[in-house]
């Protein structure tokens, strides 16, 4: 067994803030997870880098804000759709090419969507093997209530289902996915039992449209979602006890969390906060996430210190002795003082941009959140979050103080980062990564054996 730390990273896709019962559910049954919380660290103001996946997952990869990065507004469209010729820069340092300097084995096991071409596929981001969706579940074929048949079979070709870079399934089964996906992460973890290993676990769930496995919808009281969140409560019981029957529980580093905030419909909960998913309200960003390391992280806490998903690229690198690269930004900061250190002295995040579209909307410093934009519309709002984390009382006029001082860190962030409303581009931004003459993974074919059943639901987003 190695000296270092095995990491598993399970990102579900759309999990909102009150979806869990550790975080206030009474709808969905959770006891794996509500475990994890017990023996481990709850955050409770965590944050995605952007509320909506692409760029929070690119962002969760590079340890950097999607502006950084180029990462935020692709060419119009808010997240990447099938055939677009623009990913994730190769050239971007991530969280498994850090590891794999150290000695690490890495997979990725579900939704990657940082780009669907072949020069943006996970192996070339430092992964040594990918199974999985290279983009949301709605993007495959299905019925839809918009578009002409023609307009649909060129924008959603048939999902792909990829081992490593090539396809071996158009059209998955996605109710069986789940269970797919897990017997390939015990056969990962089997296999690198003896050396330090990096899981990174990102199921469908529960992301539009919602399939689970009969049995859990079977036992489920909140329809189709509730059956989704057991299911991914399973996976991780499932991984649980895989690590516990080779002994690799006590030196493996959980981290649960979502790339964004809940839609907040069809089931989805963000519990007190306001918004949802696709908007800079806390609901959007905000979510869960629960990080354990038995006999490692004193167990049964819960944080109230801003955090982002962007700070786990610092944060396994300092658990397992690697390095960040000194030739560009990282935005990552290192949680651990807040895993070993109630009193967190060193812990130094104190703020948090939030952008959507490539735009700054709002701004966090501390216990205050200043909103000054949505969408097209000039807005001036004022929250104090930690009286009032459902953003109900707007206290603008009351602070003017408070106000300046926030408008003067957005400029920082504007000038630094760039705003696309007010046409700036910022001053340390990187390129996304281009591609001439992007193809499509897969291509609809009439006389294919697909699996009908998969048309039979509508919803997408």
């Amino acid at each position: 067994m190695s000296d270092k730390p095995n990491i598993i990273l399970i990102n579900c896709d759309d999990l909102g803030y009150g979806d869990l019962g550790c975080y206030g559910s009474v709808v969905n049954k959770t006891p794996h997870i509500d475990s994890l919380a017990e023996e481990g660290i709850l955050f409770t103001d965590f944050y995605s880098a952007s509320p909506v996946c692409s760029p929070s997952r690119g962002a969760l990869m590079t340890g950097c804000y999607p502006k950084r990065i180029g990462f935020e507004d692709f060419d119009g469209g808010v997240v990447l759709f099938p055939g677009h010729g623009i990913g994730l820069n190769p050239t971007e340092f991530t969280i498994p090419k850090m590891l794999r300097q150290i000695g690490y084995t890495s997979m990725i096991i579900g939704k990657w969507h940082c780009g669907d071409q072949e020069e943006f596929l996970p192996l070339l981001y430092g992964f040594d093997r990918y199974y999985g969706l290279p983009y949301s579940n709605d993007m495959g074929r299905q019925k839809r209530t918009f578009g002409t048949q023609e307009e649909l079979d060129k924008r959603y070709p048939p999902l792909p289902l990829l081992y490593n870079d090539k396809v071996i399934q158009e059209q998955p089964d996605q109710a069986a996915l789940i269970e797919r996906y897990v017997e390939h992460a015990v056969m990962f973890i089997r296999e690198n039992k003896e050396n330090p290993f990096f899981l990174y676990f990102a199921p469908l769930q529960v992301h539009l449209p919602l399939y689970a496995p009969k049995r859990f919808l079977d036992e489920s009281v909140n329809g189709d979602y509730g059956a989704c969140v057991a299911a991914v409560d399973w996976a991780l019981g499932a991984l649980v006890h895989e690590l516990k029957a080779h002994g690799l529980y006590e030196n493996t580093l959980l981290v649960f969390t979502s790339d964004n905030g809940a839609r907040g419909d069809y089931g989805g909960s963000n519990g007190p906060l306001r918004g949802r998913k696709g908007n800079t309200y806390e609901g959007g960003m905000r979510g869960p996430c629960i990080m354990t390391w038995k006999n490692k992280i004193k167990g049964g806490r819960k944080c109230s210190r801003i955090a982002s998903n962007i700070d786990f690229l610092a944060t396994f690198a300092s658990l397992c002795g690697g390095e960040l690269p000194e030739d560009r930004i990282i935005d990552s900061t290192d949680l651990t003082p807040l895993l070993f250190d109630t009193k967190a002295k060193d812990f130094m995040r104190q703020s948090m941009p939030y952008y959507s579209r490539g735009s700054l909307e709002a701004v966090r410093v501390g216990k205050w959140k200043l909103h000054f934009r949505k969408g097209e519309s000039i807005i001036n709002e004022l929250y104090n979050l930690e009286e009032d984390m459902g953003e109900k009382n707007n206290c603008y006029d009351r602070y003017p103080d408070v106000v300046e001082r926030l408008r003067s860190f957005a400029g920082k962030c504007i000038k630094d980062l760039g705003d696309a409303a007010s046409g700036i581009p910022g001053e340390n931004v990187r390129e996304i990564g281009r591609v001439p003459n992007p193809k499509m993974l897969t291509t609809y074919d009439p006389n294919h054996p697909y699996i009908i059943a998969l048309y039979d639901k509508t919803e997408t987003g």
